[in-house]
């Protein structure tokens, strides 16, 4: 079985995370992906946040599998001839450098497609054109002017951020969306073009039904929010689903800090949750029996609900719910999703051999093809490839040469 996108060759001029999320998933879907980085130090998280000393850091690992490093120095004559040939031997070139880097560097757009009509060049920014054109972004800067901050936590809260990385890894996510509709396009055109993804953008787009429930705003208070008093902002409604079915985390036992369980009330759904409480009578009291009856009392709801769970684990309750169909999910703390026996089998998380840090334990691909299976293999050392990539595009034997003028 081929790989989907065998054959594609990817250059990865990424860092840190948004980047490097995208040019991974290319990756273990098939593409050869050359990661170029600055000879001597390489990519900064190749040492940021290190467990241990004078290895690459868990950081870089878990965000460059199945990659090839070649290092090359892009202030150097030679190393911008090399640069150049490479670019004639790429379908796509990624990058998520502060605006105008790589134009600095002495190749605009227009000097990409003279050297290959064909490339896919493809950036990642913090924000489109205009007034934000040139603001610094990071992780928790683009969840801030997206709209996820001001939407998450609690009511009497202050504007929280989510653990999800949805301004970096969700930005690279809509990015190799973007590159592989060009590829499919370039099959039509024969030319390459620009893709490029906002970082404020993604966050915007994950959070449309905020942008949703804005607008519903103008036609009075959000009924499936617990909020008591609505102004003219979507507030924040701390576990509530945002969703046409109410929803809540719920505590269960022993009582610990991710002791809860997410349980959706839907209409087909209260009757067997009142007969698991303890409280049968509720299915069909007029006071309790509808959605449209439960609304404005959600909060006593879900307190029922909590008073049952609260006396059993979040995996015995689990158990119950699922078996009465009720939606509904145990919140899993991080070391219960890395030693999860069933994410194991699936390959949803991975152990992965590294010749200097041992095995560690990453993601795996959560995009699974019939035909195109996936196979996790290691990130690359700092500059571990360099001749073998340097002889692959006309460069054999030279990297002697090249790396006593400072071009690698």
């Amino acid at each position: 079985m081929t790989k989907a996108l065998e054959g594609i060759r990817v250059l990865d001029m990424t860092h840190v995370q948004s980047g490097p999320s995208a040019t991974q998933m290319l990756a273990w879907l098939g593409a050869d992906v050359i990661k170029l980085e600055a000879p001597g130090h390489g990519d900064i998280t190749r040492s940021q946040l290190r467990d241990l000393p004078g290895v690459d850091s868990l950081y870089f690992t878990m965000l460059n599998c199945n990659k090839r490093s070649i290092t090359l120095n892009m202030k150097n004559d030679q190393g911008k001839e090399v640069f150049t040939k490479l670019l004639s031997e790429v379908d796509v070139l990624v990058e998520n450098f502060g605006p105008g880097v790589v134009d600095r560097f002495g190749f605009p757009w227009e000097r990409l497609q003279e050297i290959n009509p064909r490339l896919v060049y493809a950036s990642i920014k913090g924000f489109g054109p205009g007034r934000y054109a040139g603001f610094k972004a990071y992780e928790v800067v683009a969840q801030a002017m997206g709209g996820a901050m001001s939407t998450t936590g609690f009511e009497d809260g202050p504007p929280t951020a989510t653990g999800a990385q949805i301004g970096d890894s969700g930005t690279g996510i809509h990015l190799v969306a973007g590159i592989l509709a060009a590829l499919l396009h370039r099959t039509q055109s024969g030319r390459g073009q620009r893709v490029q993804v906002a970082m404020q953008d993604a966050v915007l787009n994950l959070c449309r039904v905020k942008l949703r429930d804005q607008q519903r705003l103008a036609h009075g208070p959000l009924g499936e929010y617990p909020n008591e008093n609505f102004g003219d902002e979507v507030p924040r409604s701390g576990n509530a689903s945002g969703g046409g079915q109410p929803g809540w985390a719920v505590r269960c036992a022993p009582g610990g800090p991710n002791d809860y369980i997410y349980v959706i009330i839907q209409p087909t759904g209260w009757a067997p949750i009142a007969e698991l409480i303890g409280r049968p009578e509720l299915a069909d009291d007029p006071e309790w029996s509808t959605p449209k009856a439960r609304l404005d009392k959600l909060d006593k709801a879900f307190q029922l609900i909590e008073e049952w769970t609260s006396k059993h684990t979040k995996w015995a309750v689990m158990e119950e719910l699922n078996a009465h169909n009720i939606p509904c999910g145990p919140v899993l703390s991080t070391r219960e999703l890395i030693e999860d026996d069933t994410l194991r089998m699936l390959g949803s998380v991975v152990s992965v051999e590294h010749p200097e840090r041992g095995t560690f334990k990453t993601v795996g691909c959560p995009i699974k093809l019939s035909d195109s299976p996936v196979d996790v293999e290691r990130s690359p050392l700092l500059g571990e490839h360099t001749e073998e990539i340097l002889a692959e595009i006309g460069f054999e034997g030279r990297a002697a040469e090249l790396r006593a003028a400072g071009a690698i």
